[in-house]
This record gives structure tokens, C-alpha cells and sequence, in this order.
């Protein structure tokens, strides 16, 4: 199977042998040829999955969505706003205005929390890192995973009935005017649109990028072999939960994360393991958590958090028997 991700490989070890003069075999030269390769593998395919989604976006709007799951119940409604969460956004903070709209326009809380759930979890950035660090088929199933879990967080709560714990002002929020249909664009619009979201992500995650692979360079390069596998390994039964309960009170971007985890797992670390800790830093930031606080009540941000913690530790296990 051709690389096609040989011509960084290549650069990276130019610039780490003979331009900088690093020995090979050393752990500088680990930690600096992770480094310069992980960050230029992780912008390429930034660009071109920012690109492609934003383009597909253009055609899909938040009214749109409203319109299509208003009122509407069942598994097919969760997926559908699971699968919109998937395409927003990767900030778990900016989901929760969207959030809030789709409250107010009828949809059912449960369907709003399938998109709350899945938004930090899975989008454009973090496929595009995810499969340049862990490899395409550990990302397609962190990538179905995520969805699901969104799918299935969601009816729960849905079944739950907590729609008395939602502060009474949201559902009086009117955003926007619901009935203004969005201007016609032409493709050279949409293209210019894409580009500026290319744009736009890049500059609010460029030091997330770096600073990640940084310390996963780090790691990766300096960390002693195994350590992670004798105590995190996959013969400690407890390791999943472990890193989840260390996770949920954590906050990151999703894209400073997933260079750690592709080092964890490099020394050692089981996939699983590793990737249940990386939903529970993203999916369940404090910030999330504060802003949340001012639209529901303590009841259900804790049956929220208990569903999610509870489907990402199962989540951990799944992959560690599949992976």
C-alpha cells in the first residue's frame, strides 16, 4: 500500500538529520521527527476535511435542521441530530448556543442533547487528526462510536422525561427569524465559504495542534518503554474507568488531545484506554458545564454527565476487544 503521506515522512527526517544535525537513535531525534511529521500530516488533512465539510455545509443550515426534527421522536431523529453535531463546530462551548435554539424551535430535549454529545466528539478536525495519528480504521470506529454514543446518550435522557429542568426562559429565546429562507449561493460563494472556514479553524486551533504534538513529541520520544502497559495496560480491568474519571474533569481542544493519545498509545497504552480518555476530556469540558449551568438545573447536567461517563467507559472496553 503506497503512503501517501511519505513526502512529510521524507521531510521530517531531512530536517531532523541533516539540517539540525540530530543523531538518529536518540530520543531528540524521536521526539523531533514525531513532531515536525505529526504537525504537517495533521494541517494537510485539517485543510482538506475543513474544506470538504464546509462546502457540504453550505447546503445545511440550523434552520433546516430545526424544521426537519421540530417535534419529532425516535431513533432516526437522534441519529439525524447526532449526525448535524458531527458536522458542527469542534468546540463543546460553542454547541451549547445551538443547543439553546433547538430547545426554543420544539425539538425534543433528547434529540438536542444526541447533537450536544456528538458535537465535541466528531467532526471535520478531529477525523482529519485522528486518522493521520491512529490510522483510518481506529478512526472510523472512534468516529461511528461517537455518533452512537450521541444517539444513544440522547434517548436515554429522552426517556427520562427531564424537560422540567430546563430553565423556563429558553424555551421563550426566539433566535433569529425562523421564516427567512437562506440566500441561493453560487458555487464560487460556497467555495470562498469554505475557504474562509478552512481559514478561521486553522487560526483557533494552530496552537492546539502544535502545542499537543509538542507534548506528544515529548513523550513519544522520552517516555519509558511500557511504563503505561504495566500500569494502564490491558490486563487492569479498572484502567477504562481510570482514565475516564481523570478525563471528565479535564478540558482541552480536542486537537491538543489527540497527539497525547497517539503517544499513550505508542508506549503502550490500549486503544481503548486511550481514546476513552480523550471523549471523556472533550465531551464533558467544565467550561461546557458552567455555560450549561445557566440554561438546566443541576438534575440534569448530572444525569447527562452520568450517561455519558457510563457510555464512554463501555465505549473503552468495546474498543479494547475490537482494536
Amino acid at each position: 500500500m503506497v503512503d501517501i503521506f511519505y513526502p512529510l515522512q521524507w521531510i521530517a527526517d531531512k530536517l531532523t538529520y541533516d539540517v539540525f544535525g540530530i543523531a538518529p537513535d536518540t530520543h531528540l531525534a524521536a521526539s523531533v521527527n514525531f513532531i515536525i511529521y505529526d504537525v504537517m500530516k495533521i494541517f494537510v488533512l485539517l485543510a482538506v476535511m475543513i474544506f470538504v465539510v464546509s462546502y457540504i455545509r453550505t447546503y445545511v443550515t440550523p434552520e433546516k435542521t430545526r424544521k426537519v426534527l421540530g417535534g419529532k421522536t425516535g431513533l432516526q431523529y437522534h441519529l439525524l441530530a447526532s449526525l448535524f453535531g458531527a458536522v458542527t463546530p469542534f468546540c463543546s462551548c460553542s454547541s451549547v448556543p445551538l443547543f439553546i435554539g433547538f430547545v426554543e424551535a420544539g425539538i425534543p430535549l433528547g434529540v438536542t442533547f444526541s447533537f450536544l454529545i456528538t458535537s465535541p466528539l466528531v467532526n471535520e478536525a478531529a477525523v482529519a487528526a485522528l486518522w493521520a495519528t491512529i490510522g483510518l480504521k481506529a478512526t472510523l470506529i472512534y468516529t461511528v462510536s461517537g455518533i452512537l454514543l450521541g444517539v444513544f446518550g440522547g434517548y436515554i435522557i429522552g426517556l427520562l422525561k427531564m424537560e422540567k429542568y430546563v430553565a423556563d426562559f429558553v424555551y421563550k429565546i426566539k433566535v433569529g427569524d425562523q421564516n427567512r429562507k437562506p440566500e441561493a449561493l453560487r458555487i464560487k460563494e460556497r467555495f470562498a465559504i469554505a475557504f474562509d472556514n478552512v481559514k478561521d479553524i486553522v487560526e483557533k486551533v494552530w496552537i492546539y495542534v502544535i502545542v499537543g504534538v509538542t507534548l506528544g513529541g515529548i513523550f513519544h520520544g522520552y517516555a519509558p518503554e511500557g511504563i503505561l502497559a504495566e500500569y494502564a495496560g490491558k490486563d487492569n480491568l479498572l484502567a477504562v474507568p481510570i482514565a475516564v474519571v481523570i478525563g471528565v474533569p479535564l478540558y482541552s481542544n480536542v486537537m491538543g488531545m489527540i497527539p497525547i493519545v497517539e503517544s499513550l498509545i505508542g508506549k503502550g497504552l490500549p486503544v481503548g484506554t486511550a481514546l476513552a480518555f480523550l471523549m471523556a476530556v472533550t465531551a464533558l469540558s467544565l467550561p461546557e458545564m458552567i455555560i450549561l449551568k445557566k440554561v438546566l438545573k443541576k438534575e440534569l447536567i448530572g444525569a447527562f454527565v452520568l450517561i455519558v461517563t457510563a457510555s464512554i467507559i463501555f465505549t473503552g472496553y468495546l474498543f479494547n476487544i475490537i482494536l
